[in-house]
């Protein structure tokens, strides 16, 4: 290996006592592939053991906690103590590349897609719908239904601690539920979930809370939990960098095992509230200090690019469409191979890559989204 991108290769002890090999996520990847049940296919766990090997940490694509939660046609459960074999079969998978495996756990709220749950029956903090593309008006929660919900985020992380993985991730990104209870934008509330910043906080936090008593509970072994989120909004009102950096100041003080930023380019820098010369990834490493690894990503293609957003002081760097296009990119610099690795997709590639059909056509659908399709 060139020592160039050594440091991107030393271990990392967690807070629970689990020590990763690197400092590589792979990072969540929906590939529309589970059936309708949410039971898993053979396609996905193909696609996501091809692009396990090499890293220090695999998050899995998201899977929703409750019935209602379900975004997308192709998403895997974790809402009933049924799934717990699918779930083994997945850790499992990603454990024999030599690697730890974490599930996401996540419900769409507001963005759920009315189809796919229960009555149509699309929830959300207020009745406030998407202005980015939500499907439906949805209706607020009650008071007891987000109790609820709390209550089911801390079952699905039980049922992933039961099924063998060494963690759990929180998704609290993507204008999803945990999201939209913290954005003034989703949540128009005056009752204990919403109002100030504070009251805002409190749906996110109280799900931490339960998701760590449940590790607590159920887990013999050290037990990874970590959060993911999404550092501002385009809608005003909407959050801001300044919401985020109180955000992850507050996430800091959870004793997480880390913090996942997602960012759809590591070099993306604020919109609004925060000093627009500096780099996201930059300023939340700054909030968050010791207390937390941070990983931070977004289009990372090449070895330079991975090593120049590690050096803006985060702990660790997620890769999605970096090992969409190249599965063997981990392997490739451990092999001095940096020069090999490939940074646009073919569309020649599918059966190569091993890249399930429904995704394969979503990313053909979309030119530009990766490389190569534009």
């Amino acid at each position: 290996m060139n020592p160039r991108y050594a440091p991107l290769f030393e271990p990392l002890a967690l807070r629970s006592g689990i020590t990763l090999d690197n400092r590589i996520v792979v990072a969540p990847m929906t590939h529309y592939t589970s059936r309708p049940d949410g039971t898993l296919t053979d396609e996905e766990l193909h696609f996501i053991a091809r692009r396990s090997k090499g890293a220090g940490m695999v998050v899995t694509a998201c899977a929703y906690i409750a019935p209602g939660g379900k975004g997308v046609a192709g998403e895997p459960a974790a809402d009933r103590d049924e799934m717990i074999p699918e779930l083994r079969r997945w850790a499992r998978v990603i454990q024999a590349q030599g690697t730890k495996a974490v599930l996401q756990l996540h419900h769409s709220g507001r963005n759920a897609a009315p189809g796919l749950v229960p009555n149509s029956d699309v929830v959300g903090p207020s009745a406030v719908k998407d202005e980015a593309g939500g499907f439906v008006l949805p209706r607020a929660l009650t008071p007891y239904e987000i109790e609820e919900l709390i209550r089911q985020f801390g079952d699905a992380a039980r049922r992933a601690v039961i099924a063998g993985f060494d963690g759990v991730e929180i998704h609290g990104a993507f204008g999803l539920l945990l999201q939209q209870f913290y954005s003034p934008h989703g949540n128009r509330r005056q009752d204990r979930w919403g109002g100030s910043v504070e009251k805002r906080l409190t749906f996110p936090l109280a799900v931490i809370d339960e998701v760590k008593k449940a590790v607590a509970t159920h887990a013999d072994r050290p037990f990874i939990v970590g959060y993911r989120f999404t550092p501002e909004e385009a809608t005003t009102p909407g959050l801001t960098m300044a919401d985020a950096l109180r955000l992850a100041d507050a996430l800091a003080e959870r004793e997480l095992d880390y913090l996942h930023v997602l960012t759809n380019d590591y070099r993306s820098r604020p919109r609004r509230g925060a000093d627009s010369t500096r780099t996201r990834l930059e300023l939340i490493k700054e909030v968050v200090g010791s207390r937390a690894p941070v990983i931070g990503g977004g289009s990372i293609y090449t070895a330079d690019e991975a090593l120049e957003a590690y050096e803006t002081g985060v702990d660790l760097i997620s890769l999605a469409r970096g090992l969409v296009i190249d599965p063997d990119w981990i392997e490739k610099i451990k092999q001095g191979r940096e020069t090999d690795i490939e940074t646009m997709l073919r569309a020649d590639a599918q059966q190569r890559l091993v890249i399930p059909d429904p995704l394969w056509q979503m990313i053909w659908g979309d030119p530009g989204w990766f490389p190569g399709t534009s």
